[in-house]
């Protein structure tokens, strides 16, 4: 629903529905509506069809009046839209009587005979009605939407405020103070901005949101620990310079939420991501292939000049000093290729328009498949420098050796060797930066550009920043706040390269065909309606110190989370029970991540336990599952793959107990949540420790099955040596596990429950 649904001129303008919330609103009131317009018109109707005409009439014109009556609250209390919440409330009571007052069918004896107009014999009329009340229901919900932007530019503001006087500060005790009412304000910001970056439908906007909220809680941190040590050492140029850094970037961090929320552009400012490799072959592509359908679509000159512009962007792989001599050559041979195939295509083209072919010829046709296929392979190499570049560099400084040496070197004061150490981590940012370039090229989604976008930023920043914490703590070798400041830019140097590994798995899962996110997870919980014990404990959320201790936990969860789905797709039989189980491992375990981030859809610590409990039952169902494959193991091998299994199973349960038992109070709580967060992450090491032994094994015996015996022998050695399962477990019944049966149970509960 891209605008308003109606014809009404009054309120078409300007109505376009941005966010998810206002479109469901809408939908149910669009079903009722559309109920009663498309009643079938038969010469006698039955009192049941008069009946239900009339109850759901009455519906619609109670649901008006409340919703009105909500409208008019929010114009008492908003003056600025006092005048056109008020019209709107107005049309939407008027049309909502006007429906009312059509669907009053009585009886089923004629409307003609009393004289009165009901929506048999004013068709016309109850269409105007639904239009009208339609268009001013929306007019109204878009107008409730600008208080939320309202609310988030006043958080904005606020924030703004604080953070000048926290520049300003020049003792720790007023610093403190300050901070602290800081920390509160953030907590809001963050959030308002995070249900409205849940909510838009513009996925390049909610990317940006992202984008704009990571930048923000990093550098919350660094703030911290940056104004601290500028106090500290008043007189210190490289304390002052890192400090102004961080201020300035959460300064346009908040600029860019509220670009984002307004769709206004500061200081005349249009930023426009620049045109990558992968939209201009899909461009190209959709040009060539058009000539199929029109000879006459384009013109030979201007397919040239889209191919030349593709391969002109292709030199940000070719000029690299990073690329290798043999990928390099590989490139440019595709790109002669391409040339090659595009100008065998134009040559068919101007033949077939000289005989004045109606559609495309067979040389055409050929020609057209070629150069479609010559461009494919161009992208399929550019992806593959492109990723493997990356891999290499997530590897090489998966080491952090230039941050241990700056560490180590800061710490002796020893401003020779933090010099050093500074031009071979400014060396290493330049290979990052430059890697992120390239898989902007690659990456597939408009939404995955903007995140390559924002790592390239992110590693630009914090590199000289790190830089400039080092040559602090080389001044002030002694000082703890200086070391601490300087652990806080090293672990957001080291966030950003666990962001930069999950933004390669996406990139390839695009490339692969499968979306370039996490898959959804239909057991998600809601507060309070899952568990019985859980039924009268309070549900809270972190507050900012308690996320902050959280994030680092967090980050360890997800990048185990993608080492699992790594581990997992080395699998060559998707479907068997460990891949499926520990995928669902993985998923579970990455919504608790961002949870730690006050994000996705566990909202409160209730769903945070519910998730917990529902991720040991299915670390449970993995146990099982090993235990089965381990029977055809021998003795050294079942002995390793049992060890560890017992430790899984001693996790889960510790898991299950500790999410099952009641807390009270806030200190007990966030305990609590640590402990989830904790065992999860001690499930997660021991399946990624698993993983790829137990495929090792499963290949070794698939091997010894095809050489050494048929199908039908394996079959019934298997029927010998595993444990017949009960009948209720095959069929779903009592199991835990996520197989459809089960899976349709948990969501016809879900009904039930949201019906009461």
């Amino acid at each position: 629903m891209a605008s308003s649904p109606c014809g009404n001129s009054n309120f078409d303008s300007g109505l376009e529905i941005k966010t998810r919330s206002v479109e469901q609103t809408l939908i149910p009131l669009v079903s009722q509506i559309t109920t009663l317009i498309n009643h079938k018109d038969k010469p006698k109707k039955s009192e049941r069809t008069l009946a239900a005409i009339h109850r759901v009439g009455q519906a619609v014109s109670v649901a008006v009046g409340r919703f009105v009556a909500v409208g008019e609250a929010i114009a008492t209390e908003n003056q600025e839209l006092k005048d056109e919440m008020g019209q709107a409330c107005f049309e939407a009571r008027r049309a909502g009587d006007a429906i009312a007052q059509l669907t009053d069918v009585g009886s089923a004896l004629p409307s003609q005979s009393d004289g009165r107009v009901t929506v048999f014999s004013d068709r016309t009329g109850m269409v105007k009605a639904a239009r009208l009340l339609l268009s001013s229901v929306t007019k109204v919900l878009v107008l409730a939407d600008r208080i939320v932007i309202k609310q988030i530019i006043t958080s904005r503001n606020k924030v703004l405020v604080t953070l000048d006087h926290l520049e300003r500060v020049s003792t720790f005790q007023e610093f403190v103070q300050i901070f602290s009412q800081f920390g509160n304000e953030m907590v809001e910001f963050a959030h308002l901005t995070g249900d409205r970056q849940n909510d838009l439908k513009d996925e390049k906007k909610k990317a940006r949101m992202a984008a704009a909220r990571a930048v923000l809680e990093k550098c919350t941190m660094m703030l911290l620990t940056a104004s601290k040590t500028c106090l500290r050492h008043p007189d210190c140029e490289s304390a002052r310079i890192n400090k102004d850094a961080v201020f300035h970037r959460m300064r346009c961090a908040l600029e860019q939420v509220i670009e984002i929320v307004t769709e206004a552009r500061s200081c005349g400012e249009n930023k426009i991501l620049p045109a990558s490799i992968y939209n201009g072959i899909k461009d190209f592509k959709l040009s060539v292939e058009c000539l199929r359908e029109n000879l006459y679509s384009s013109s030979p000159q201007s397919v040239g000049s889209q191919l030349e512009a593709l391969v002109e962007r292709t030199e940000d792989f070719t000029d690299s000093a990073y690329t290798s001599h043999e990928q390099r050559q590989a490139i440019l041979g595709l790109c002669q290729l391409a040339r090659q195939d595009s100008q065998q295509l134009v040559h068919a083209w101007i033949e077939a328009q000289s005989v004045h072919a109606k559609e495309a010829t067979e040389d055409m046709e050929v020609a057209i498949l070629k150069t479609c296929q010559s461009v494919n392979d161009l992208r399929r190499e550019l992806h593959k420098v492109a990723v493997s570049r990356a891999s290499d560099l997530l590897k090489v400084h998966g080491e952090q050796l230039p941050l241990r040496a700056l560490k180590a070197a800061g710490a002796e004061g020893n401003l020779e060797a933090v010099a050093e150490y500074s031009r071979t981590l400014t060396e290493q940012k330049e290979q990052l930066v430059e890697t992120c370039r390239l898989l902007y090229h690659v990456s597939g989604t408009e939404p995955l550009e903007i995140t390559c976008v924002h790592a390239e930023e992110t590693f630009h920043v914090i590199g000289p920043q790190i830089i400039s914490a080092a040559q602090t703590l080389a001044l002030h070798p002694s000082s703890k706040i200086a070391k601490e400041n300087l652990e806080v830019f090293c672990e957001a140097w080291e966030s950003q390269l666990c962001d930069m590994a999950l933004l390669l798995r996406e990139i390839n899962d695009v490339f692969e065909g499968r979306r370039g996110d996490k898959r959804p997870y239909l057991s998600l919980p809601r507060p309070g309606k899952h568990s019985a014990n859980l039924k009268t404990a309070k549900a809270v959320k972190l507050d900012a110190e308690e996320q902050t201790s959280m994030a680092k936990l967090g980050l360890e969860l997800r990048l185990l989370s993608s080492d699992v789905d790594t581990e997992v797709e080395k699998w060559e039989e998707q479907e068997h029970d460990i891949v499926r189980q520990s995928q669902s491992l993985a998923s579970m375990a990455y919504n608790m991540y961002l949870f730690t981030r006050g994000e996705g859809l566990l909202k409160t610590t209730l769903d945070l336990f519910h998730q917990a409990e529902v991720l040991s039952e299915e670390g449970l169902q993995l146990c099982s599952s090993l235990r089965t494959f381990s029977t055809q193991l021998v003795d050294e091998e079942k002995s390793a793959v049992m060890t560890e299994m017992e430790k899984l199973v001693a996790l889960c349960q510790q898991l299950q107990m500790g999410a099952k038992t009641p807390v009270q109070g806030k200190t007990a709580t966030f305990q609590k949540v640590d402990s989830s967060i904790q065992k999860t992450r001690g499930i997660l090491t021991v399946v990624l420790s698993l993983l790829p032994f137990c495929n090792k094994l499963n290949r070794k015996y698939k091997s010894e099955r095809s050489s050494l015996g048929s199908p039908q022998d394996w079959r019934e050695r298997q029927d010998v040596s595993t444990p017949v399962k009960e009948e209720g477990a095959l069929n779903g019944k009592n199991s835990n596990g996520f197989g459809v049966k089960s899976l349709e149970q948990h969501m016809t509960g879900l009904n039930l429950l949201e019906s009461k």
